[in-house]
C-alpha cells in the first residue's frame, strides 16, 4: 500500500501547493490519478509549450510503498527506481536534492523501517542527484552521496553494518540494466545528417551535370548541351554570370528560419529531453538559444531594411507609420492569438497574460527601428580617411551606443539597487527553496516584484523555476525588466548589420569583424559568469534576460550569422535549404504552430511513454510538417508579411 497519495484534478489555472504534497521535482500518485493525469499532459488539447513542459515535469514522481510491497506502475521516460533495504536495527529517513537546483533544501524522500524492511521509490534521471540518509535515533547523517541515475534502471540500496564494525554503510547494487536514453537521438542525428547530404549533394550533382563535359555527355540531353555546342554553351554561361546577383542577404534568412525550426521543434518538447527545454534557473539550454537569436535577426534586419528605405528617399514620418504599424500588429498577434485560444475557454481578464513573446519581439523592434530612424547615418563616407576608420560602424553611432548604455546602466542599477520588501538588494535567485530557502517569495528579485505589482495574476503562472525550486510566486520570462536587455541583443544585431553595409565587398573585413565580435562577447560572459554555472557575478539566466546571457548568445550569434555567410553568401556552398523557407515565412509559421501546432496531424496523444522514442518522432514530425508548408508557401511565392 502507498504510505501517501494524492487523489485530485489540478486546474488549469492552479497547480496545486508544492509544499503540501510534491517533493523537489516529484509527487505522489494514486491509481485512479494515473489516466486523468495522463489525459491532461499528453493531449493535443494542452497547447501551451511551457504549460506542457511544466506538467510533464509532474511526472516525474517519488512512488513509496510499503514494506514488502512492490511498484504497480510502469516507469516513463526519465525515471528510475530506488529500492532502499534497511539491515539496521533504527528507522532511517531519506532525503534529497539535485544537484541543478542551487543551494535547494533537501527534500523527504523516504522513511525505511528497520530489520530487514524495503522502500521503493521511483525517481526523476534528468540531473544529478545528491542524496541523504540520516537517523533521528542518531541525530546524523549515516550516509550521502551524488549520483547520475539513468532511464530504466532498477537500482538498490543497501543500509547495513559490516562485520566488525559499527559504522552503518550504504552500498550500490544495479538489479536492472537502465535503458541508453540517447539512442533515439543517435539514430534521429543519423537519418537527418543523411536526408542534408542528400539535399546538398543532389542538387549539386544537378548543377554539375551540365557544367562538366564529363557528366554533360552521360547526363545532359538535347543539342544545347552537346560537346560541340561549346561555343554556345560558353556564350549562355557568360551571360548569366551577367546576370546581378540577388541582393537579398541570403544567410540571414536561413539564420531566421534555422532559429523558427529550433523554436517550433522545442515548443513540440523536444522529445522530452531536457537540454531541449528551458533550463529550470541559471544556465543554458538549447531552447534558451532561440529567442535571443530572433532578438538579434531583428535588429540586423532593421539596419538593412531601413538603409534600402532611405536610399528611397522614404520619409522619417512614413518610416515612423511602418514600423509603428508593425508594433501594433505584432502586440495584437502576441496578445489576442498566441496568449488566447477559443479552447481556453470565455475569455477572462482574471487569468490572460498582458506580456508574451511577440509583445516583446514588437517593442523591441520599435525602439531598435525607432533609434535607426532618428540616430542613422544616411550616408557613409567610405572615402573619408579618420583615425577611427578602423571602428567607424560604432564612432558614426555614438548616440545610438550612448542610449544603449544609458538602458544598460539603467537595468543594472533597478537589478542590484532596487530594494525589495523580505528580500535581500540585488537578489538574482529563484526564491522557493533555493537560497537554503532563506527567500521563498522572492522569485526574479526586482524583475519579479516590478512585473507582480504592474500586472498582479495577469502573468505568465508556470515558471520553469516552478517544479525544481518549489516557487509559489508568478514569474514571465518577458517581463518589464528583461526587455532593457532585450533591446540590447537587438543593438548588437544591428552592429551585425552595420558591418555588412560598411564593409558590402570586402568578405574577409566583414567576417573578421564578426569575430572579434564574438570573441569580446565571448570573453565578458566569461568572466561575469567566472565560467560557472551559479557562481558568478550575474549568471546567465534566460528568464531574467541577464546581462551574461545577452553576451552569451550574442557570442553564438556572431558565429553563426558569420558562419552562414561564409558558407552561404559568399562561398555559395550551401542556399540555406530547408531553413530558408521558414525564414521568409516566419510570422506564419511562428503563429500557426503556436495556434495549430498542438492538434493532429501535427501532434496526436502519445501512448508509449516509457522511453523518448515517440515523443522525438512527434516533435520531428510536427517541426517537418511546418517546414514543408513553408516550403509550399516559397514555391507559390506566397510570403505573409506585416
Amino acid at each position: 500500500m502507498y504510505a501517501q497519495t494524492y487523489v485530485g484534478q489540478t486546474s488549469k489555472t492552479e497547480l496545486p501547493d508544492m509544499h503540501t504534497y510534491c517533493p523537489l521535482t516529484a509527487i505522489y500518485w494514486h491509481d485512479s490519478y494515473k489516466d486523468e493525469q495522463k489525459r491532461r499532459l499528453f493531449s493535443s488539447s494542452n497547447m501551451d509549450p511551457r504549460t506542457l513542459t511544466s506538467h510533464a515535469a509532474l511526472t516525474l514522481l517519488i512512488l513509496i510503498v510499503g514494506s514488502n510491497g512492490h511498484i504497480k506502475k510502469d516507469l516513463r521516460m526519465d525515471q528510475a527506481v530506488l529500492t532502499f533495504h534497511n539491515q539496521l536495527k533504527e528507522e532511517v529517513q531519506v532525503f534529497y536534492t539535485s544537484d541543478y537546483c542551487h543551494k535547494c533544501v533537501y527534500q523527504h524522500l523516504a522513511t525505511v523501517k528497520p530489520s530487514n524492511k524495503n522502500t521503493s521509490t521511483v525517481i526523476s534521471t534528468k540531473f544529478t542527484l545528491s542524496v541523504r540518509v540520516e537517523s533521528q535515533s542518531r541525530n546524523s547523517t549515516l550516509c550521502s552521496w551524488s549520483r547520475t541515475y539513468r532511464e530504466g534502471g532498477h537500482y538498490c540500496i543497501w543500509l547495513q553494518t559490516l562485520d566488525g564494525s559499527t559504522e552503518p554503510t550504504c552500498s550500490h547494487t544495479l538489479n536492472k540494466s537502465p535503458n541508453n536514453t540517447y539512442l533515439p537521438l543517435l539514430v534521429a542525428a543519423l537519418l537527418l545528417a543523411v536526408i542534408a547530404l542528400l539535399i546538398v549533394v543532389v542538387p549539386y550533382v544537378y548543377r554539375r551535370r551540365c557544367t562538366s563535359p564529363f557528366l554533360r555527355t552521360i547526363f545532359c540531353r538535347g543539342p544545347q548541351y552537346s560537346v560541340d555546342n561549346d561555343g554556345a554553351h560558353a556564350n549562355e554561361t557568360g551571360q548569366s554570370t551577367a546576370k546581378a546577383k540577388p541582393t537579398r542577404l541570403r544567410s540571414l534568412d536561413t539564420f531566421r528560419g534555422f532559429a523558427l525550426t529550433v523554436m517550433v521543434f522545442v515548443n513540440y518538447g523536444g522529445g522530452g529531453y531536457w537540454f531541449f527545454q528551458h533550463a529550470p534557473w541559471n544556465g543554458l539550454t538549447v531552447a534558451d538559444l532561440v529567442m535571443p537569436w530572433f532578438v538579434f535577426i531583428i535588429g540586423t534586419s532593421v539596419v538593412l531594411a531601413f538603409r534600402s528605405m532611405q536610399r528611397k528617399e522614404v520619409s522619417r514620418l512614413q518610416l515612423l507609420r511602418k514600423f509603428s504599424w508593425r508594433t501594433a500588429v505584432l502586440f495584437l498577434l502576441g496578445f489576442c492569438f498566441i496568449n488566447y485560444s477559443p479552447r481556453d475557454g470565455p475569455l477572462s481578464w482574471s487569468w490572460l497574460r498582458v506580456p508574451g513573446v511577440l509583445q516583446r519581439l514588437g517593442f523591441t523592434y520599435f525602439v531598435l527601428s525607432l533609434l535607426q530612424t532618428f540616430w542613422g547615418q544616411k550616408e557613409i563616407p567610405l572615402k573619408a580617411y579618420h583615425w577611427w576608420n578602423p571602428v567607424q560602424d560604432v564612432v558614426l553611432y555614438w548616440p545610438q551606443w550612448l542610449i544603449i548604455i544609458l538602458l544598460e546602466t539603467l537595468w543594472l542599477c533597478i537589478t542590484f539597487l532596487m530594494p525589495v520588501p523580505n528580500c535581500p538588494t540585488g537578489y538574482l535567485g529563484a526564491g522557493g527553496i533555493g537560497d537554503h530557502g532563506l527567500y521563498p517569495n522572492c522569485t526574479g528579485g526586482a524583475a519579479g516584484y516590478i512585473d507582480r505589482r504592474m500586472f498582479g495574476d495577469n502573468m505568465y503562472r508556470y515558471p520553469t523555476c516552478k517544479e525544481m525550486y518549489h516557487t509559489t510566486q508568478p514569474f514571465d520570462p518577458e517581463g518589464v525588466l528583461g526587455t532593457i536587455n532585450s533591446i540590447v541583443m537587438g543593438f548588437l544585431g544591428m552592429q551585425a548589420g552595420k558591418i555588412l553595409i560598411f564593409y558590402k565587398g570586402t568578405n574577409i573585413r566583414i567576417l573578421c569583424r564578426f569575430l572579434v565580435w564574438a570573441v569580446i562577447l565571448g570573453i565578458s560572459a566569461a568572466i561575469l559568469t567566472k565560467c560557472t554555472r551559479d557562481g558568478g557575478f550575474i549568471p546567465v539566466n534566460k528568464n531574467l534576460w541577464s546581462l551574461s546571457f545577452v553576451m552569451c548568445t550574442g557570442c553564438f550569434s556572431f558565429v553563426l550569422l558569420g558562419a552562414m555567410y561564409l558558407v552561404i553568401d559568399v562561398k555559395d556552398w550551401w542556399g540555406g535549404q530547408p531553413f530558408i523557407y521558414p525564414g521568409m515565412n516566419s510570422i506564419f509559421v511562428y503563429v500557426g504552430h503556436s495556434l495549430l501546432g498542438f492538434y493532429f496531424p501535427f501532434s496526436w496523444e502519445m501512448h508509449f511513454q516509457d522511453s523518448h522514442w515517440e515523443w522525438l518522432f512527434q516533435s520531428l514530425w510536427g517541426t517537418t510538417l511546418w517546414v514543408l508548408a513553408a516550403y509550399f508557401l516559397y514555391w507559390k511565392k506566397f510570403f505573409l508579411k506585416i
